[in-house]
């Protein structure tokens, strides 16, 4: 029997392990960490009973991801949709809300409500259309140009300084760049704008879904569909070149261009080793995760509502926050991402308590503990919130890179995420997950399509893989039996 070797434990070195396994192959994962899950793991970081998702907490992509669409994801783990999917406080007890109905929100909105809907209701019209030529090599032409024409238009006017230009109010405008910005990239720009809008859609399409139990239920499923299938997870076992693991067919590679450059040394050709020495990192995040007495008391009551609170203010103070990050400075008043899973997921805390899941972006390398100003931000909206807090647990951009070398100073897209780098991830090529090396992909959130918990990276590395190897064309069944 055909072998694969596998490194990293994440959901791109899992959905990679698990296609292979489908296609026939003994599969074998290395994974340096004691618990596998990379940027989708769950763990007990401030008290007892309290479960915290250490990277990625909220799925935007867990129902529009073809892999995950092919895995039958939905039909493995319980999901919980909140009705409002994301929220966006202002001042004076304001909110943007941005419901799954589109309808609602627009009507919510007022005066910007139908500026917003006629934004959206193209792309929201054809999410799975969006999903699936941003979800793929951008090299690679796609079926249709209606909707990529559509999508592209709208990032171009949400990415540059036209952005206000179809909004008179600035509650719709502060919705869209509370988004935006979570792709830690200077706002405006066009492919934070693209990222935003994405993002935006899947929320007015199917909603943006948490994982019931964590996101390690995700990592769960792989892994007991892995080892149905003849695999191995081994965990505590760090690879620091790749001379060290064991002879097989196919090895894929779930880490980052600099981390492969230390695998194999001097061994690239000399173009391609200077294009990966090329791949830029961005800003990075500092992570704070609370346990608390209560539910955080938003002063707008639909707050508690959302599954995802992006606390920044108005566009403009998300836009100039982000701006002062690309500078490398500490913004005073940052923008921030909070999440409290306990309200729709009873598993995650003691009877009564919650967690609560935070970061905010800083500059690469920073070694700042951003817990103060995480709390100051919450109480701007939420008067109150410290009395609340039970426990907290505070990562700096390096710990966080200390904890998953996948995220360079902090980085946890593995790779800028602008505009270059969407069509070259890592490098310009129709298939960027194929490497020099015979039998050697790469698998990582560094490879197309990039960032987010997805396992499209894997995917289309094992699938590469498949083709170049075996001469595979088709993709395995991966559905559930």
């Amino acid at each position: 029997m055909d072998t694969a070797v596998v490194v990293g434990a994440g959901p791109n070195g899992l959905a990679g392990a698990v296609t292979l396994a489908r296609a026939g192959l003994r599969v074998r994962v290395y994974e340096r960490a004691d618990q596998p899950g990379g940027g989708a793991a769950t763990r007990q970081l401030t008290l007892p009973g309290f479960h915290h998702d250490v990277c990625s907490a909220v799925h935007p992509m867990a129902f529009e991801s073809r892999f995950f669409r092919e895995f039958g994801l939905r039909d493995r783990i319980r999901f919980v949709t909140p009705e409002v999917s994301f929220a966006q406080p202002l001042d004076g007890g304001r909110a943007g809300i941005a419901y799954r109905d589109l309808d609602r929100t627009s009507d919510e909105l007022g005066i910007d409500g139908r500026a917003y809907e006629r934004l959206l209701r193209p792309l929201v019209e054809r999410a799975s259309d969006v999903a699936g030529f941003t979800g793929s090599s951008l090299l690679r032409l796609p079926d249709s140009l209606g909707t990529p024409l559509a999508f592209g238009l709208r990032s171009l006017e949400q990415g540059t300084p036209m952005w206000n230009a179809r909004f008179r109010g600035d509650v719709a405008p502060a919705l869209l760049t509370g988004v935006a910005a979570h792709t830690i990239l200077a706002q405006p720009s066009i492919a934070g704008a693209g990222a935003g809008l994405a993002l935006t859609t899947y929320a007015h399409a199917q909603g943006w879904p948490i994982p019931v139990g964590g996101s390690q239920s995700i990592i769960t499923a792989l892994i007991d569909d892995l080892r149905a299938h003849g695999g191995e997870v081994i965990l505590d076992h760090d690879v620091t070149d790749l001379a060290d693991l064991p002879a097989a067919t196919v090895t894929l590679l779930d880490v980052t261009p600099r981390a492969f450059l230390g695998l194999v040394g001097r061994r690239l050709p000399t173009r391609y080793r200077r294009a990966l020495q090329r791949f830029r990192y961005g800003g990075g995040v500092a992570k704070v995760d609370f346990a608390l007495n209560g539910p955080v008391p938003w002063r707008h009551p639909e707050l508690a509502r959302a599954g995802t609170v992006h606390v920044g203010g108005t566009r403009a103070e998300v836009a100039a926050a982000e701006n002062e990050v690309n500078r490398g400075r500490l913004p005073e008043r940052p923008y921030v991402l909070v999440s409290q899973p306990s309200t729709f997921d009873a598993t995650r805390a003691p009877d009564g308590k919650h967690t609560l899941w935070t970061y905010t972006h800083v500059p690469a390398r920073s070694d700042a503990d951003r817990r103060e100003a995480v709390i100051a931000q919450i109480e701007r909206f939420a008067p109150g919130f410290r009395d609340t807090i039970l426990a907290t647990h505070s990562r700096s951009a390096v710990e966080v890179e200390r904890h998953n070398p996948n995220y360079p100073g902090g980085d946890i897209a593995a790779g800028a995420p602008n505009l270059w780098q969407l069509f070259a991830r890592p490098t310009f090529s129709a298939e960027p997950w194929r490497t020099p090396i015979p039998g050697v992909y790469l698998a990582s959130a560094s490879t197309a399509p990039g960032p987010g918990v997805t396992g499209l990276p894997g995917w289309f590395a094992a699938r590469t893989a498949l083709r170049r190897e075996f001469g595979i064309a088709a993709a395995p069944d991966l559905a559930p039996h």
